[in-house]
Parts: C-alpha cells; structure tokens; sequence
C-alpha cells in the first residue's frame, strides 16, 4: 500500500539515487579547474606592404590587433567582473583575480582573404602576420598563451588559379597541422590528443574538460574537405562517455546572419530569405546537434557575425560569440567542478584595459 511517508521515502531514495548517480560520474573524470579565452574573427589584412580593399575603413589594422593582444595578455592581471551594465554578474569569483587563461581558441577567419597570397606561390602575408601576432610568443607583439587554430569562410572559401583552385586553402589548413596535429617526426606548436586530417578537426583535454576544434562548422564536407561528423562520433565516444563536459567550437552559429537565405525579393541573402542558405544549411545544423545528443556539451562558441556579443542557445545547448577580435571581442571563460561562467568582453585602450559587457554563469549536470 502506497503512503504518504513511502512515497517521500522514495523521492529522497530517488533523488539520493541522482546524487550519487552525478557524483560517481563527476569522479569517473578528471577534476577540473580551466580559465581559457576564445576570440573569433580576426581578419589580419596584410598584401605585401599594405592592406586588403576596404580593411583600414573596417579597422582590420596591425594596432587594433595590437591592442587586443595586450587586452587579451593583460587579462589575468584583471579581476571577474561583480557587475555588469548595473548587474551582479553572479560569478563565484567575482572581485577576484582572473586566473592565468591555459589557451586561446580562435573561431575561424584568421585571415581576411585566403591567407593573403599573390597570383605567385608564396607565402600568404596575412597568414605570417596571424602567425607573428596570434602564435605564442615573447613580447608586447606576440601573443603570451597557447592558441588553437580554427578557420573560417575567409580563409577557405577563395579559390585560386585552376589547376591549383585548392592552394589557398592548403596553406591554411597546412599551418592549422603544423601547429597541431602530433607526428610521429614532428612536434606540433599546439599539440592535441585526437586530429582528424580529413577535416582539421581536432580536439584536447584539459583535466576532465574535453573541448573539440570544428573549423567551419561541423560536418563541413565542402571546398575539399571531408565531413567530421563520424570522426566526431568516434571523438565523443572515446573522451566524452563518461559524462565529463565538452566545449565546441566552429565559425558558423545560430545567429540571424549565419542562418541567411537566398531572398528572390530582394536578390540578396538575408535573414528573411527562403531559398538556398548562404553558409550552412537547416539538414547541416541538425546532423551536428544529433552528433552531440547523449554528450555533456555544456557550450558552443562561434564566430562569423562581428558586431554583437551574444549569449543564447541552440538545440537546448548554450551558445556563445564576442565581437569580432579586430573590434577587441573575447570571451573569457572558466570552468571549475560543475559550474561555467562566461564574461563577453572586448579591449578599450592601449595597455591593454578591457570593459565586459555579457556576463552567464551555470551549473550543469
């Protein structure tokens, strides 16, 4: 017979029952305490002596990208925000010093036009100067931490001169290797525990956090790559089933400018377009979240849109972008134990002072 008392008896059993459920898959991973920063959109412009057309106007300049390193360098001599445009931000460690950040993840578009190289075989400008600001390095020129390369539409869409369509592309994705996929002959810069060389995806753990490198987006199967979704399978299945938390990160997001349509009215892409999709398309979307069902994946950063911070959630996950990083945009982020907190913040002047303006912080299962 069913009473009032057996019935609490097993709710407290039932909820104990999760309790311990939780703890004993928390302690079946590594623990974890990460501070990291992830920028986006990074648009070096060098060709030869100059800039790209149009670059000076849109402030994709050396000292913007000066300013943000020094933001970004400068960052763990910084305290985590208590308030935010008037608001208690709620982090644990609010008013208290940011911890030295154990990498940089870039979401894609380190370059403003497929590496910046000539009608010549040679080596893109605009990649060496991402190479001289954005790989680890001494000085205020260099940045100061780890940096795990991803690309994006800018550097991979440009063809080059048939028969060689593919040569900017390879430059690129030969230095995203180069920095990080382990060999047997080589040590990368970076070096990462899993690499995919179909797609340049790769990913790495740090403590009990996994984090994954998705380039374009995942499952990108155009300009010569091969989808990553089943290496992705694999990924998950190897770190992550064990429930500890994962991190994505790709260019392409959920935002109105990612999700545009070709519009027949208007004879451009936009947000109200109903015909084919400029970037990545709806079937495309939902393949990648069905990929991460059933795994603890408690964020998705992106980039591509380069003037709103956001934070807001796609498929039930948290997704997140800064400003583009020729603007100062970064995303500072930490996660300790069960609890991430995130602060959206974009550098404001030359020694390297920063304003946050997003603060979300949560608990996950």
């Amino acid at each position: 017979m069913l009473t009032r008392r057996s019935l609490m008896t097993q709710g407290l059993g039932a909820g104990l029952s999760l309790t311990l459920s939780h703890m004993a898959r928390a302690a079946a991973y590594p623990a974890i305490d990460v501070t990291f920063l992830v920028i986006n959109d990074v648009h070096v412009c060098r060709v030869g002596d100059g800039l790209s057309p149009n670059c000076q106007a849109e402030g994709k300049t050396d000292a913007n990208l000066l300013r943000h390193i020094r933001a970004l360098n400068n960052i763990h001599h910084q305290t985590w925000p208590e308030e935010i445009s008037g608001r208690p931000t709620g982090f644990a460690l609010a008013g208290e010093r940011i911890a030295r950040p154990q990498g940089v993840i870039v979401c894609g578009d380190v370059t403003d036009d497929g590496g910046g190289q000539m009608a010549e075989f040679a080596e893109g400008s605009q990649l060496l100067q991402f190479s001289h600001r954005y790989q680890r390095g001494p000085g205020a020129d260099h940045i100061h931490f780890p940096v795990y390369v991803g690309l994006g539409n800018h550097d991979l869409d440009q063809d080059g001169r048939p028969p060689q369509v593919d040569w900017y592309r390879d430059e690129l994705r030969d230095y995203v290797q180069m920095n990080h996929k382990p060999s047997v002959f080589f040590k990368p810069v970076v070096p990462v525990d899993n690499y995919d060389e179909a797609s340049d995806n790769y990913s790495w753990n740090w403590g009990g956090l996994h984090l994954i490198q998705a380039q374009r987006y995942g499952g990108d199967n155009t300009k010569g790559t091969a989808s990553s979704l089943d290496w992705m399978k694999r990924d998950l299945a190897t770190f992550a089933s064990d429930g500890r938390p994962v991190v994505i990160f790709q260019h392409y997001g959920w935002d109105k400018f990612s999700l545009e349509r070709w519009d027949p009215t208007k004879n451009t892409f936009t947000d109200e377009g109903s015909g084919a999709p400029h970037w990545w398309a709806e079937s495309e979307r939902q393949q990648l979240l069905a990929t991460l069902e059933g795994y603890n994946v408690i964020g998705i950063f992106h980039g591509h849109e380069h003037d709103t911070p956001m934070a807001y959630q796609a498929g039930g996950i948290d997704v997140f972008k800064a400003r583009a990083a020729f603007m100062g945009g970064f995303s500072l982020v930490r996660v300790k134990g069960d609890t991430m907190d995130v602060a959206i913040g974009e550098a404001t002047d030359e020694p390297g002072g920063v304003n946050f303006t997003t603060a979300f912080t949560k608990k996950f299962g």
